[in-house]
């Protein structure tokens, strides 16, 4: 589909290019421009990313920027529960290409803790993200072509409690009978109440996708992404 053909709901802006390295860099350049401000208020601020290729050269491109990066926290909006060196893991994939070159220093907090099942390691994730100041100050999310976002799947049956507004735990199980493996997710209400908050998508799959969920905001549980495209929200895409 023409990129001409999306209609974003009002107040969701689009920052489309030609190239994935063309729109890293500019959501490079965003992000760091935003953790310098907050940086200059706060003793710490927090970055939260997605996972899979898509990501990465945004996170070879923002790990060249000169910021205070052993004030930042970094962490996943979810991951899949596999040890480090599986070759899924996305807690690898941060730390070998975004936690590098000056953005070494900064602190990564993992959703990946001992424990045979999410559920077994779920008390240590929430220890592991005691004192991570919330509102979370940056926040990239991807999206899935079933429009889930995070570790929010669709057929997830933690999606409800996960998705409740009143929620009050910062992460959830996630058990989606569509994936081979179990999983560990920020929840809806810390993701939501992000100040920045980016969706990175790449592919005309996407478009489609995207298409699709502005067609009915309102069935959230259908297509969980739905509940961020809201005012505020920048969508970075390229072909």
């Amino acid at each position: 589909m023409k990129t001409s053909d999306l209609q974003l709901p009002e107040g969701v802006r689009a920052r489309f290019g030609e190239t994935p390295e063309e729109v890293a860099l500019n959501l490079a350049d965003a992000v760091a421009e935003f953790l310098a401000r907050r940086l200059k208020d706060v003793p710490r601020a927090s970055l939260v990313v997605s996972g899979g290729s898509t990501p990465l050269p945004f996170f070879k491109a923002l790990s060249d920027k000169d910021l205070e990066w052993g004030r930042v926290d970094v962490l996943l909006a979810d991951e899949r529960w596999v040890e480090e060196d599986h070759p899924t893991s996305n807690t690898r994939l941060v730390k070998d290409n975004l936690l590098r070159n000056h953005a070494a220093p900064a602190r990564f907090l993992s959703l990946k803790q001992p424990g045979a099942t999410p559920a077994e390691g779920l008390e240590a994730v929430k220890a592991e993200l005691a004192d991570l100041a919330l509102p979370l100050d940056v926040l990239i999310l991807g999206m899935g072509n079933d429009g889930h976002t995070a570790s929010l799947f669709p057929d997830a049956p933690e999606l409800a409690c996960a998705m409740n507004p009143e929620c009050q735990e910062i992460v959830s199980v996630a058990t989606p009978a569509s994936q081979p493996q179990k999983r560990i997710t920020l929840t809806w209400p810390p993701l939501r109440d992000a100040r920045f908050t980016a969706l990175h998508l790449k592919g005309e799959d996407k478009l489609d996708t995207l298409k699709k969920a502005v067609s009915d905001l309102d069935s959230v549980m259908e297509m969980p992404i739905r509940a961020f495209l809201k005012p505020g929200l920048q969508v970075f895409w390229s072909p």
